[in-house]
């Protein structure tokens, strides 16, 4: 079978090393998707512990359609009996780009027509109540070739279950995880996030050093497929907690807000893992490690906090860095003047997307090349 991984642009070399780091099969890697080859217990790894990506898909379907009526005949060719139950909550969701079929939402009505026409072929009725269980399928056309796809996840794969509280402008876990990861964090040394607001970054890298799978303790979509034999997910979940490495990472998460420590201690409760949380400024950051690796995501000055105020925290920043020449820093910021401001050019750079907003993960290296 072949599947999908979805992810935010500049994060598909992440989440294909994920992907082959769970021993699964990469068929391709394009644009914000990374397609794979596997049985129903590669799908429920990829689920459980894909880290940066944004949602597992299973492909039913692939064809042209320039006009509605190829898009109808398309999605009505492919065999819904072996998918869908008489009585299948029928959910459809879409997207297009670049393609003659740019109505979404006509390209969803559509493609739900097609369905339960078929339906009502396979079945012999034209009685379908849609009072069992949802099963969400995804038309996706792109450059006018359509993919149609089960919705293996139901909740995106940022879902932890872990974040029940929140902090104005979080960080999304996979975003956050894919910093983390970025930064070649893997465990073993020192981390710290000196403005962790409601502590997503130290929390995804406390799962990363213990080996937490981190869809373990959430429900899928698929484990409700009547069509799946065996238990995938059942099996992949006792193999996961077998994984977990004991002890607790060297991980601090501080922040000026006594009300955001208060709500990262509870997230860290839920996620399973201990991390040391501070209530400071970035400007009192210290750490009695020599060496380690720092991971901030900043105000913006867009949404948190006015431009200057934004600014001189970042000429703030330099100064306290400064001090730390055998650690790597991250920083992961919109304000496109970042590094003149911050005065201080980046080794590396990586745009990413942060809730819509393009942004761009600063890397400053160790003066030693402590971490790469």
């Amino acid at each position: 079978m072949r599947f999908t991984a979805t992810c935010k642009l500049g994060l598909e070399s992440v989440v294909a090393d994920e992907l082959r780091a769970l021993n699964i099969d990469i068929e391709s890697v394009s644009d914000a998707r990374i397609v794979f080859r596997g049985g129903y217990d590669d799908m429920a790894k990829a689920c459980l512990w894909l880290r940066t990506a944004e949602r597992v898909l299973m492909i039913v379907g692939e064809f042209r359609a320039e006009t509605f009526e190829e898009l109808y005949s398309g999605v009505r060719a492919i065999r819904w009996k072996d998918h869908l139950k008489k009585d299948s909550f029928i959910h459809v969701n879409g997207k297009s780009a670049k393609s003659r079929l740019f109505s979404v939402s006509d390209c969803q009505r559509i493609a739900k027509k097609a369905i339960v026409d078929a339906l009502f072929e396979s079945y012999h009725t034209r009685d379908l109540p849609e009072n069992g269980e949802e099963v969400i399928i995804e038309i996706g056309i792109l450059r006018d070739q359509v993919t149609v796809a089960l919705d293996c996840c139901g909740a995106g794969l940022s879902r932890r279950g872990y974040r029940t509280w929140n902090v104005a402008a979080p960080i999304a876990e996979t975003l956050g995880a894919a910093i983390v990861s970025l930064a070649r964090y893997k465990g073993g040394v020192p981390l710290a996030d000196p403005m962790c607001g409601s502590g997503t970054m130290p929390i995804e890298a406390a799962m990363i050093a213990k080996r937490i799978a981190p869809g373990l303790n959430r429900p899928f979509a698929a484990e409700k497929w009547h069509f799946i034999e065996g238990d995938p997910f059942g099996a992949a979940r006792e193999e996961a907690r077998d994984l977990i490495l004991p002890g607790d990472p060297d991980i601090i998460g501080s922040d000026i807000d006594p009300h955001a420590i208060e709500v990262c201690k509870k997230h860290a409760k839920k996620a399973g893992v201990n991390v040391k949380w501070l209530v400071r400024p970035v400007s009192e950051f210290e750490s009695s490690s020599e060496s380690g690796i720092i991971v901030c995501n900043p105000p913006y000055g867009e949404r948190l906090m006015e431009k200057r105020e934004a600014e001189s925290l970042y000429r703030q920043m330099r100064k306290v860095y400064d001090g730390l020449t055998h650690w790597d820093i991250n920083v992961i910021t919109s304000h496109k003047d970042f590094e003149r401001i911050y005065g201080k050019k980046a080794d590396r750079r990586r745009k990413l997307s942060n809730g819509g907003m393009v942004c761009t993960l600063y890397r400053y290296f160790a003066e030693d090349g402590f971490i790469r």
